[in-house]
């Protein structure tokens, strides 16, 4: 009987990992794997002054920029940690209660590990704590970024080497020289995605007195963002569309992608000073394994083209992008929440 009662319990809910990211939420669940992977945004509809949740992620990203007065588009997480703990925690709750479904059991809620940014403060780290208590986890657990970045991409963490892993996500890029399940050395640059969207912005408004919103310019990143200007100094060439400020009438224009490189000089310039200052303050046995294993690049800002060859240009060092950037920082939160010889890393908030 009590193992019947106990293998009931233990059906109603399975553990959770959540890379709970400034840009997209990505969750694992145990022995599933991923099973969700959608922006951090809610929709908040405000009717008689009462607030509630109109839409979370894929449906609340489509209305952003887009929505009338009784409805704010809100991103919960800035810099990769919770600036609106209330609409976070709604959040976190709607995706628990979107993997788990009907199995989610009042008898054993789910313990969960949640990714923070090595930069964090404590009383950051509490409100994301708080956030998925909250929302019904009967433990919390935290890990660093850059350490699930390094398990997701395979790295020898356990080992006595040293690993650099450079995470380039939507709100900061966390550096990290690892080893023995530990952080030799890290830095948070609060430099990643939503800069460079933020530098399209500015870059097309000063040159070319177009206001453009932010899906427009993250669509530009993603589909023409590069590191360095093309070889024929033009590149493809792109159609944009958006708000003319001298006129005030929508308007379309052309710019290239030597342009766009111009525009992310300055962020990427900042990801590249972070790794350098890291590489500044390795200690020597470290930094000679550096050398043989190189630096590996994850986020979804290790996408941007180019940008490996231009980190080994600046480092000379060898450069590479994770096979799965953008699952990296979740499939490593998953791991260390299933495989016992990286508990280790697991801290409790």
């Amino acid at each position: 009987m009590a193992s019947f009662l106990s293998r009931f319990f233990k059906f109603g809910s399975q553990n959770l990992a959540i890379d709970l990211g400034t840009a997209n939420t990505l969750v694992y669940v145990q022995d599933r794997g991923i099973v969700l992977n959608e922006p951090s945004v809610v929709a908040i509809e405000t009717i008689n002054g009462i607030k509630k949740v109109k839409a979370v992620g894929d449906d609340a990203k489509m209305m952003m920029g887009k929505t009338p007065d009784s409805i704010e588009a809100i991103r919960p997480l800035r810099d990769g940690v919770i600036a609106d703990i209330e609409v976070a925690e709604e959040m976190i709750k709607h995706f628990i209660r979107k993997v788990n479904g009907k199995r989610t059991s009042m008898f054993n809620p789910p313990e969960i590990v949640i990714c923070v940014p090595s930069g964090s403060t404590s009383v950051e780290r509490r409100a994301i704590r708080d956030a998925a208590s909250n929302a019904g986890a009967s433990a919390v657990y935290l890990i660093l970024e850059p350490m699930a970045a390094a398990i997701g991409a395979g790295m020898p963490v356990t080992e006595p080497v040293g690993s650099m892993v450079v995470d380039i996500g939507g709100g900061t890029t966390e550096v990290a020289v690892l080893s023995l399940r530990g952080l030799a050395y890290t830095t948070s640059v609060r430099v990643g995605g939503d800069k460079m969207d933020e530098a399209i912005v500015s870059y097309v408004r000063r040159h070319h007195n177009l206001l453009i919103g932010e899906a427009t310019a993250e669509r530009i990143k993603k589909d023409y963002g590069i590191a360095q200007v093309p070889a024929d100094g033009i590149g493809e060439t792109i159609h944009i569309k958006g708000r003319d400020l001298v006129n005030g009438v929508p308007k379309e224009i052309t710019i290239t992608q030597a342009n766009i490189a111009e525009a992310l000089s300055e962020p990427i310039g900042a990801i590249i000073e972070g790794v350098r200052i890291a590489l500044e303050n390795t200690a020597p046995e470290l930094a000679a394994d550096i050398v043989d294993q190189g630096i590996v690049l994850t986020g979804g800002g290790a996408l941007i083209r180019g940008l490996d060859e231009f980190l080994r240009e600046e480092t000379g060092l060898p450069v590479s992008v994770a096979e799965d950037p953008l699952s990296c920082v979740a499939l490593g939160t998953g791991r260390a929440m299933e495989e016992p010889m990286f508990r280790g890393v697991l801290m409790t908030a």
